[in-house]
């Protein structure tokens, strides 16, 4: 039987059909942004490392009243449990400080000395070879990290220092699960590992396999290390307990380091290194980082161009920062120093004038080849694996800092009962150069290895200030990589207009300063950019990732982060 209402239906469907047709057309309206990566926002503090455990506990810090400086020590601690390819006590860095009262900014370098001990003989074998500065035992410095630490908290910190350790003692006793990368990361550092029993038993199983993805990793000893310099201070590391740990340690396995050696380490606070670019205060590592005078000359050589003109990824962007980092890289070899070995001509790192010289040599239609890149005449104008993190707060008090192991896993050595590997900073010394010249008859050059002396570091934290005050707080690790790293990411934000999110996304270039000088290059830049640079000379090759910005951006009324997206784990954290 028909139903009584199919006629209706039937009738007001056309009925509203006939209504569309007739209504005026309508624009779909959709939320939609210009950006594809955006940073995260806040209105107070705000923190920002490779480690997302790290980052929340600075965040947790600052919400208790600490300070930017209480965060950065927070989290530093809390990453040498989390991220221990890079996170440390057992290695060194620098961190670059801003306070808001007083406008002053200070440097604290907390780069490790060389032993007592390690002479250039200690290092060179049998047949005559560097060997043992690498990786092993005698490949540790004195240890700068819990100093500098310690020196901050001690003058520019708020909360307890007993609070700032806690959080980093109840990862290392409860322990963490491993995520796939923190796993991974395990498995690719496992021969380096088992260098020492103590190592191997924390981070391998019994059979010399690493710890897999989803299994728990306790640290027992570095949660009594930790606990020590919490009830102790910084002298259970360098005159107490633990001091006393290492010493026995080193001389029972053929170590350089000993407990004198701690006791008369020092880390140091100095004058920030301070430029300029386009209108902006550059604030960042002076030696011993030999990372901050070279990104101050490449910005000066930077600055001689329209680098926006250009456009981001272009060829004649990418060919000029190529040949920046050439020239600042060849003068940062040939000077760069640790000030109390030789006098370092700061003033002609950050000279206009120098700067512009270098720039009158860069042709942009041809490469100049790396190995035909020489020092210049900077005399004229005088007048590593790493992690970076950032932290700001509330009160516009900023704090970048980046610290090392060394390499991946350091030197890959734990001595027993400690909990720590020790970095293997003694290979940052000019090894190799300081050998040929005493073979030949020469000086030493620089960055020559000598008792009690701190290798030049590429390490350089940076800040750019707007009107005297913190605008953009960046650093990376990456080895010879940090200087362009950092560069790069001043330049995508003041040159082309980036957000700190888009400059730490966009692809990045390291030209590498060697004989065959091949130009390293991120997967992203067009095939014509490419095609380009092989045709005016240059050897670009893709590889792997270049860098680990992690940065923040201060403006009225807001702070921006940006976690670097290249390795897993990273995180900005807002108070």
């Amino acid at each position: 039987m028909r139903s009584p209402f199919a006629f209706s239906r039937a009738a007001l469907l056309a009925l509203c059909l006939a209504a569309a047709a007739a209504a005026p057309a309508q624009t779909r309206q959709l939320l939609n942004y210009e950006q594809i990566h955006k940073p995260v926002v806040a209105d107070a503090g705000m923190v920002v490392s490779q480690s997302d455990q790290a980052s929340r506990i600075g965040a947790e810090v600052l919400r208790e009243g600490g300070n930017a400086v209480d965060a950065s020590v927070a989290m530093a601690f809390a990453m040498a449990v989390t991220l221990p390819r890079a996170g440390n006590i057992g290695g060194d860095g620098y961190m670059l400080i801003h306070l808001a009262d007083g406008d002053r900014a200070v440097a604290i370098d907390f780069r490790s000395m060389a032993p007592g001990l390690a002479t250039l003989d200690a290092y060179v074998g049998d047949d005559g070879t560097l060997q043992g500065h690498q990786a092993g035992i005698r490949a540790a410095g004195v240890p700068g990290t819990v100093a500098g630490l310690a020196l901050a908290h001690g003058k520019y910190g708020r909360l307890p220092w007993k609070r700032l350790l806690e959080p980093a003692i109840r990862l290392a006793e409860d322990g963490m699960v491993l995520s796939r990368d923190e796993a991974f990361a395990l498995d690719w550092g496992r021969e380096r590992l088992a260098r020492s029993a103590a190592g191997a038993k924390v981070f391998l199983h019994p059979d010399g396999s690493a710890l897999r993805a989803g299994e728990r990793l306790v640290q027992a000893d570095l949660a009594w290390s930790l606990r020590q310099i919490a009830e102790h201070g910084a002298d259970a590391f360098y005159r107490g307990a633990i001091a006393e740990r290492l010493d026995a340690g080193m001389r029972a396995h053929g170590g350089l380091l000993r407990k004198a050696d701690l006791a008369a380490y020092r880390a140091i606070e100095r004058e920030p290194l301070r430029g300029s670019y386009r209108g902006h205060t550059l604030l960042t590592m002076p030696p011993s980082s030999g990372g901050g005078p070279g990104i101050a000359m490449t910005l000066n050589i930077l600055e001689q161009f329209d680098l926006a003109a250009m456009g981001a990824g272009s060829a004649d962007a990418v060919h000029l920062l190529a040949e920046a980092t050439k020239r600042a890289w060849r003068d940062r070899r040939a000077h760069a120093n640790d000030p109390a070995a030789a006098r370092v001509p700061l003033e002609g790192f950050v000279s206009k004038a120098y700067g512009a010289s270098r720039a009158a040599g860069i042709t942009m239609d041809r490469a100049m080849p790396a190995s035909d890149v020489a020092a210049g005449d900077i005399w004229a104008h005088e007048g590593a694996d790493t992690t970076h993190f950032s932290a700001v707060d509330g009160e516009g008090n900023a704090v970048s800092t980046t610290y090392t192991i060394g390499s991946d896993f350091g030197s890959g050595v734990m001595i027993e009962g400690t909990g720590f590997l020790l970095g293997n900073l003694i290979g940052n010394f000019s090894l190799q150069p300081q050998l040929e010249a005493v073979r030949e008859g020469r000086d030493a050059p620089a960055n020559a290895l000598r008792p009690g002396s701190r290798p030049v570091s590429s390490m350089s934290p940076t800040m750019l200030l707007r009107d005297g005050r913190p605008w953009l707080v960046t650093g990376s690790p990456g080895g010879n990589t940090i200087p362009g790293t950092i560069v790069q990411m001043i330049v995508n934000v003041v040159d082309f207009g980036m957000n700190i999110a888009e400059a730490t996304a966009f692809p990045r270039i390291h030209q590498q300063v060697t004989e065959r000088g091949e130009l390293d290059i991120e997967r992203g830049f067009s095939p014509d950019t490419l095609r380009i640079l092989r045709e005016r000379g240059h050897r670009p090759e893709q590889g792997e990732t270049i860098g680990s910005t992690q940065t923040l951006l201060l403006e009225p009324g807001r702070v921006e982060g940006a976690a670097d997206p290249r390795r897993p784990g990273a995180s900005a954290a807002a108070q």
